[in-house]
């Protein structure tokens, strides 16, 4: 790797679970995906201007719910969902730390997004972390990211509502909402 690269792209950095699947919990059978609505078509504009990446906490391994097998047998199923044109999802990075381990690669922490903007020349100001919960917000925050919130309503918590204004997180209630205003006319 070059050292002296320039940063050469941006990318989007995907929840799983309430971003672009339905979250039924501890999802580990292929059977149980069901893309959320525009999530296709969404992911498709971004590729015009981003590389995808998703980052997903799957604790339900390191709770021994499913094994990793499983997982990945669901992650097959989300990229068969999606038919996106190459390179379509480029990675997708599972941490299975159970919450009450140290983190490693489990959101909030950034480490994920830090090691692939390095070793992809990644450029930061180009970047997004998208998701559903306030770890998703904060992982990207503490990579130095762009993070934006999927909710149809503000966060209900105080604390999370003054973390979203203070770091300027903007609030979509879609993927598909997101790449309809933060994308569009990049292609």
């Amino acid at each position: 790797m070059n050292a002296s690269r320039q940063p050469s792209a941006g990318a989007l950095f995907l929840d799983r679970d309430g971003t672009l699947i339905r979250d039924s919990g501890y999802i580990h059978r292929p059977e149980e995906v069901r893309l959320l609505p525009g999530v296709r078509s969404a992911l498709k504009r971004a590729l015009a201007t981003h590389r995808l990446f998703i980052l997903t906490n799957q604790s339900g391994i390191g709770r021994g719910y499913y094994a990793w097998q499983e997982a990945e047998s669901v992650n097959a199923r989300v990229l068969q969902l999606l038919r996106l044109p190459k390179p379509g999802i480029e990675q997708i990075a599972m941490a299975s730390e159970h919450p009450e381990e140290s983190l490693v690669y489990r959101k909030p922490s950034p480490r994920f997004i830090l090691e692939t903007i390095a070793w992809e020349h990644l450029d930061p100001a180009q970047c997004w972390m998208i998701g559903d919960r306030m770890d998703d917000i904060r992982t990207g925050i503490r990579a130095g990211i762009r993070a934006a919130l999927l909710s149809k309503t503000p966060p209900r918590d105080p604390a999370s509502r003054v973390y979203c204004k203070q770091h300027a997180v903007p609030i979509f209630p879609s993927l598909a909402a997101f790449a309809q205003r933060e994308l569009s006319g990049r292609a």
